[in-house]
C-alpha cells in the first residue's frame, strides 16, 4: 500500500484559529490561471479539479483560495462538490475581487464573502483573509472590512479573521490588534529571503496568530533544474542581488544533486513559527512534484551549509 504525502506531513494547530492544518496545503493562484504560477500553461477546468481532489486524496485537506485568481474559486467549487463539508478546510479573502479591487468598506466585504460562497459551494469558510491592502486604515475603520468579518463570525458564516499580504507593519497593526486569528506572509520566508524571520514570525508566535507562508518558489524563480532556467527574459524584472543568489544556489544544490525546490519547500516546512506552507501547483502532476519535494530526504548537514552560503546577505526587508 503506497503511503499518502500528506500522512508523511504532520498537521498544525493553526494559532488561536485552532484549525489543525496539514503543513503543506493547496494554494489557489495557479488553478484559477492567476500571475506567473501559470506561466507556459493554460489551466483549464479539468486542471483545477484534478489538482484538488488528488490534494484531497493525498490528505491535502486545506485549500486556499481567492476572488482575485481568476477561475480558482469557481473551480474548487467543482472540485468540491459532493466532498463533505468537514472533511476540508478552505479558506478565501476579500478586497481584490476584479469588480470591485481595493473595497475594504462594510457593503464591499459582506458582497465579496457572499460571492465567495456561491462559487465555493459552501454554507461557511473557515478562514476569511483580508486581501493585499494598499492601506490598511480602511480594513480598520468604522463600517470596514474588519467590522464585517466580525459580524460575519458571530454569524457562524465564516470561523477565522485572516490577513494576507505582504507589509510587515500591516501584519504587526493586524496582529497586535488581537483581532486577527492568522496571516498569511508571502515571498519572505524561503532561500533567498528570510526578512518574515527578523520579527514578524516571533512576534506572530507570542500572540498566538497562526502563520501560513507563501511564495517559497519566489513567484517561480526557484521551480527549476538548473542555473539556466534563469535566463528567461521573465527573470530580468527581478533584483540583480536575488538572480544572482538564485545562480549561486542552483549551482550549489546541483554539486549537491538536491532539488532547489525540496530546499525551498523543506526550509519553510522545518521553520517552526510558520503553520502550514501553500504550494500555488496549477496541475495534478506539479502537486505531485510538489509534494516530493517537501518529502524527500535531505542529508542532515544542509541547513548548515546552507547557512554558510549566506544567499540572504543584503536581502530588503518588507
Amino acid at each position: 500500500m503506497v503511503k499518502r504525502y500528506g500522512d508523511r506531513l504532520p498537521r498544525r494547530r493553526l494559532g488561536r484559529s485552532q484549525l489543525r492544518v496539514p503543513a503543506l496545503a493547496l494554494g489557489g493562484a495557479g488553478l484559477g490561471g492567476a500571475g506567473l504560477a501559470t506561466r507556459g500553461h493554460e489551466v483549464n477546468d479539468k486542471d483545477g479539479i484534478e489538482t484538488v481532489r488528488y490534494a484531497l486524496e493525498q490528505g491535502i485537506n486545506y485549500i486556499d483560495t481567492s476572488p482575485l485568481y481568476g477561475e480558482s474559486e469557481r473551480r474548487i467549487g467543482l472540485a468540491l462538490e459532493g466532498v463533505p463539508r468537514d472533511s476540508y478546510i478552505l479558506s478565501s479573502k476579500t478586497g481584490t475581487h476584479p469588480q470591485r479591487r481595493g473595497d475594504y468598506s462594510w457593503d464591499g466585504t459582506l458582497w465579496s464573502v457572499e460571492n465567495s460562497l456561491k462559487l465555493l459551494k459552501t454554507d461557511f469558510i473557515d478562514l476569511l483573509l483580508v486581501h493585499d491592502p494598499n492601506d490598511i486604515e480602511p480594513v480598520f475603520a468604522p463600517r470596514g472590512a474588519l467590522e464585517a468579518l466580525e459580524e460575519l463570525k458571530t454569524q457562524g458564516v465564516i470561523k477565522s479573521i485572516g490577513l494576507g499580504q505582504r507589509n510587515h507593519d500591516f501584519h504587526r497593526r493586524a496582529i497586535e490588534s488581537g483581532r486577527f486569528d492568522v496571516i498569511l506572509t508571502y515571498n519572505d520566508y524561503h532561500p533567498l529571503r528570510t526578512t518574515a524571520a527578523d520579527w514578524l514570525l516571533p512576534l506572530a508566535a507570542q500572540h498566538d496568530v497562526g502563520v501560513l507562508n507563501g511564495a517559497v518558489l519566489e513567484h517561480g524563480m526557484l521551480a527549476g533544474n538548473n542555473a539556466d532556467y534563469l535566463n528567461n527574459p521573465t527573470w530580468q524584472n527581478f533584483p540583480a542581488r536575488e538572480l544572482a543568489a538564485a545562480r549561486r544556489l542552483y549551482a550549489w544544490c546541483n554539486e549537491r544533486d538536491i532539488p532547489v525546490q525540496a530546499l525551498a519547500f523543506q526550509m519553510s516546512l522545518r521553520q517552526p513559527l510558520i503553520h502550514c506552507t501553500l504550494t500555488g501547483a496549477k496541475t495534478r502532476a506539479e502537486l505531485e512534484q510538489n509534494l516530493e519535494a517537501a518529502t524527500i530526504p535531505l542529508p542532515e548537514n544542509v541547513w548548515e551549509e546552507l547557512e554558510a552560503l549566506n544567499l540572504t546577505a543584503g536581502q530588503q526587508s518588507s
